[in-house]
């Protein structure tokens, strides 16, 4: 059995998402050295993985470029947060142009069974472990609560389910 150098920087992918991921519930912060070091895996990826090639790199690229102007837009109404925004450009890179709808998808499903996790019971339960997730009080003249949620986490889970298996076939 030969050893497949492809899976290297896939190796790197699932644990600077997982990082993102902890972080992200934790802290509610997603460290600028995850996209980072995404960004910097990802020629490596890109170099070794089959079927990869520098037309598939440069539409990926462009996917990337798209999402993370669509989040930047979103960023800038305060509906997402920043972090959010450079992982799942980052992922993008990763899912690459074949895999950009689903990782949107699926994110976009992951973040809705996590947002109704925070508003039940248990995800109360956690949120005073973490003391981080749940209702906040938002300040301001509508005097509202909002729901904090670590969106990293549905980014991370989508972006590994769709990164990781094709690697694999």
């Amino acid at each position: 059995m030969s050893f497949a150098l492809h899976l290297v920087p896939l190796a790197g992918f699932a644990g600077l998402m997982a990082m993102a991921a902890f972080e992200d519930f934790r802290r509610l912060i997603i460290p600028n050295a995850v996209p980072v070091g995404l960004c910097l895996l990802w020629p490596l990826h890109l170099m070794t993985a089959p079927g990869m090639g520098l037309a598939v790199g440069a539409t990926a690229a462009g996917c990337a470029a798209s999402v993370f102007l669509a989040g930047a837009v979103l960023f800038s109404r305060g509906l997402i947060g920043g972090g959010d925004v450079k992982l799942l450009a980052a992922a993008t890179l990763w899912a690459g142009p074949a895999g950009t709808p689903a990782l949107l998808v699926l994110t976009g499903v992951f973040g809705g069974l996590l947002c109704l996790f925070v508003l039940t019971p248990m995800g109360q339960i956690t949120k005073a472990a973490s003391g981080q997730i749940g209702l906040v009080q938002e300040s301001g003249a509508a005097n509202r609560e909002r729901a904090v949620v670590p969106y990293g986490m549905a980014i991370a889970a989508a972006a590994l389910v769709v990164t990781i298996p094709p690697n694999f076939s």
